[in-house]
């Protein structure tokens, strides 16, 4: 699919559903056993193969998608092949820039980073980024300039950036919830995804779209909508990420977000395609079997998704 941002922009009625897989450290490291992020061989041909039995199912999926377009989020390290097949289909395309498995951003290919864009020709460029507000500000502020200068260029070339922002806890925001995960996701996170979000746009970093972590509420849904409208750009949309979460998990930020005017999507990994690869690579599944379960778990994401869109808002605060 070609430059989705002059013929195209997801919607509430036509979004952009994701599956994403351009994991790669923590692909190897947990299910192929790569040690230090330097695979042998074997290990290296092992992942490509898993990564185009992942996009088999996606594209046996395509027939069947209720509604929205069907994108596909991979790296160019194992996954170059699905990138070249995924020219040919009516698949939005998007690719990572970032250098996976580091705290701080950094770019993957490093200054050559602009070559290998155009050698994968995407239709979105992501970013994942972690950030919180109480993180050391001289860290912050170099992960900004860092960032500042990637979305400039992307601009230049009129690709749309797909700002990927995790919001980890520090230890005091977790003893503020005696370490309680939910509550914190519930209580405390949404509004420090607002400020990283005001953080960005004060530092000159304007994504396309947001893709965020998911929300427990309604109004907290909005208020990141909010945010990143606010100023006049109301051109910016938000999706939802999947964060390996359990299915029921992900239908409820489904649940909650699908209905807020501003989201738009979701994009969704491991929840998807982690057990179909771990059980293929343990030989507990062929390649058919592999790429059916993908299909099935994608469309049944898909298909929530579709529906909670056409539900009110009001009835998932």
């Amino acid at each position: 699919m070609s430059d989705p941002a002059a013929t195209w922009r997801p919607s509430a009625a036509d979004p952009l559903l994701i599956l994403a897989m351009d994991h790669r450290e923590s692909f190897g490291r947990t299910i192929f056993g790569v040690a230090h992020d330097t695979p042998t061989d074997e290990q290296r041909n092992a992942m490509v193969r898993a990564k185009q039995l992942v996009y088999a199912g996606l594209r046996e999926a395509l027939s069947s998608l209720p509604a929205g377009r069907p994108g596909v989020l991979v790296d160019d390290r194992y996954g170059q092949p699905v990138i070249e097949t995924a020219h040919g289909d009516p698949v939005v395309l998007a690719v990572p820039v970032e250098r996976s498995g580091r705290a701080w951003f950094e770019l993957e290919h490093g200054e050559d980073w602009k070559s290998h864009l155009r050698a994968s020709r995407p239709d979105y460029v992501k970013v994942l980024v972690r950030d919180n507000p109480q993180f050391a500000r001289q860290l912050r502020q170099a992960q900004f300039d860092a960032l500042r200068p990637v979305g400039q260029a992307l601009s230049d070339q009129g690709i749309p950036l797909l700002y990927e922002l995790l919001v980890p806890a520090t230890d005091e925001q977790l003893a503020k919830v005696n370490g309680d995960a939910a509550r914190y996701d519930r209580d405390v996170r949404p509004e420090l995804v607002v400020t990283v979000i005001a953080d960005n746009q004060a530092s000159g970093i304007e994504p396309s779209i947001w893709k965020v972590e998911g929300l427990e509420t309604a109004d907290a849904a909005r208020a990141v909508v909010a945010q990143a409208r606010a100023g006049g750009r109301g051109g910016v949309d938000a999706i939802i990420l999947g964060r390996d979460a359990p299915a029921e998990r992900l239908y409820h930020w489904i649940d909650v977000a699908a209905p807020i005017d501003g989201f738009v999507g979701f994009a969704i990994g491991r929840s998807i395609w982690d057990d179909a690869v771990r059980a293929h690579h343990l030989r507990e599944l062929d390649d058919e079997a592999t790429s059916r379960q993908v299909r099935d778990r994608y469309l049944d994401f898909a298909g929530h998704y579709f529906t909670a869109s056409r539900q009110p808002a009001s009835a998932n605060r």
